[in-house]
């Protein structure tokens, strides 16, 4: 009788469960834009399982701030290093005084399509004698930005898709000039 009795005790109680190796995981505190500068308020830690932690998962916060996001992030989603802008991108206050990172609306919708973080492009406009114009050489895509919906459709217009382009601070100046004048595209090399 002693041995039925321990045994449904046994059954009912709950057997508590071998706790599995963990370890902290930057994951983003709400919903996040692609193109977002990750700032201190974007991001937190929490402790994830080895096993549920994906590879590449940033485990300080640190590692997180400052990055540009690449893609749009929901909230409590991992932050990995392949979803960050590598190598970190050179925004405001980063150190390096020989680079901008100047936002283009492209004129063709589906072009940004082909782009991804980290490419080079040639950025080109229509030259005043209808011919055509090197804005700036081997620009470094940072990130491209979702147009919205209803927009373009492969037309020029003010609401093409966003590309945050990295170039020489000299050649930024003279694509942001430009592009609010007159329709910017970029050839990809």
């Amino acid at each position: 009788m002693a041995l039925l009795l321990t045994a449904g005790v046994l059954a009912i109680r709950p057997v508590k469960a071998a706790s599995s190796p963990s370890g902290p995981a930057v994951v983003s505190a709400r919903d996040i834009a692609a193109g977002s500068v990750l700032s201190p308020a974007d991001v937190r830690l929490v402790q994830v399982p080895d096993s549920l932690r994906p590879a590449g998962a940033l485990s300080t916060l640190d590692a997180a701030e400052g990055r540009l996001l690449a893609g749009a992030a929901r909230s409590g989603e991992p932050i990995t290093d392949v979803r960050l802008v590598n190598p970190p991108a050179k925004v405001a206050g980063s150190g390096d005084s020989g680079k901008s990172i100047v936002p283009v609306r492209l004129s063709e919708s589906a072009v940004a399509g082909l782009l991804h973080p980290g490419e080079r492009v040639d950025v080109v406009t229509a030259s005043s004698d209808g011919g055509r114009q090197v804005l700036a050489s081997m620009a470094v895509v940072v990130t491209v930005v979702p147009q919205e919906t209803g927009s373009g459709h492969g037309t020029a217009t003010k609401d093409g898709p966003l590309v945050l382009l990295e170039l020489p601070s000299d050649s930024a100046t003279q694509v942001a000039a430009m592009s609010l004048e007159r329709a910017v595209a970029v050839t990809l090399r």
